[in-house]
């Protein structure tokens, strides 16, 4: 099952996350088939990173949860807020 997990950074949050980026994009790798679709939302400006969209495949959300608890922005208290909603990918063009 596909699972969108959509973070928003707390404001003032790009230190943390230009700090934790590069182990951010390393645990990125390491989820291997379960990441599905990454990358930042974006300020109007396009320049400033406001949060993440991620898709991820797992049995179920306890398991997606699980996994996100050990994302380095997670663990550097970057987001205000993070939701997980059970997804299904209907069209794909990326």
């Amino acid at each position: 099952m596909l699972f969108a997990v959509i973070c928003t950074d707390k404001p003032g949050g790009g230190p943390i996350r230009a700090a934790n980026r590069p182990a951010h994009l390393d645990w990125l790798k390491a989820g291997g088939d379960r990441v599905k679709l990454a990358g930042p939302f974006l300020a109007p400006d396009q320049q400033a990173m406001t949060g993440s969209l991620l898709v991820l495949e797992a049995e179920d959300e306890a398991a997606v949860r699980a996994f996100a608890a050990t994302d380095p922005y997670a663990q550097a208290g970057l987001f205000s807020a993070v939701e997980f909603k059970p997804w299904r990918c209907v069209v794909a063009q990326l």
